[in-house]
């Protein structure tokens, strides 16, 4: 269901945070991980996707 962020069973790598991202948002999976990729790189994306990881409720 869209517009939900919650974290799925399915369609995780590590946590799921991305696919609830992109669930709730309505992107594709590979884009927003293309995007916590490159701002890995720049350092932020590590954190912000510890933060959501520990935010994010998981869905039931």
């Amino acid at each position: 269901m869209a517009g939900t962020l919650t974290r799925s069973r399915n369609g995780k790598v590590i946590a799921g945070v991305c696919a609830a991202i992109a669930s709730g948002f309505g992107l594709p999976k590979w884009l927003v991980r293309l995007g916590f990729v490159i701002f890995g790189l720049v350092g932020i994306g590590e954190l912000v996707y510890i933060i959501l990881w520990i935010v994010l409720p998981k869905d039931r």
